[in-house]
């Protein structure tokens, strides 16, 4: 059974930082890369970051690029965001998901379909705000 588990969320004041943690268990290795995404109230979900699960290839949005920095955790199996300079419009749910696809990407810039995406996590979230 695939199961994501999201962490690390919380609140921080603009300008901080918070490390995300994506634990991903009981995936083949027909799945080939590894996206995080957000969603905010109100807005639809949009991908932030992916990278293949030999993490030799890493996209983000254009949102994040120099602030956020996918990689691989100290754990089997696990992936942190690390979130740097965050702003009050980095608010938002924040969740990990595995594809068989590969990053969809233009130039290197992350452009995700969502369909693309087999499995979720349950989301942590993240708070800017001073």
């Amino acid at each position: 059974q695939v199961q994501l588990v999201e962490s690390g969320g919380g609140l921080v004041q603009p300008g901080g930082s918070l490390r995300l943690s994506c634990a991903a268990s009981g995936f083949s290795s027909e799945y080939y890369a590894i996206g995080w995404f957000r969603q905010a109230p109100g807005k639809e979900r949009e991908g932030v970051s992916c990278s293949t699960t030999d993490f030799a290839n890493k996209y983000y949005a254009d949102s994040v690029k120099g602030r956020f920095t996918i990689s691989s955790g100290n754990a089997k199996n696990t992936v942190y965001l690390e979130m740097n300079s965050l702003k009050p419009e980095d608010s938002a749910v924040y969740y990990c998901a595995l594809t068989k696809q590969g990053c969809t990407y233009f130039g290197d810039t992350y452009y995700p379909f969502l369909n693309e995406y087999d499995y979720w996590g349950q989301g942590t979230q993240v708070t800017v705000s001073s």
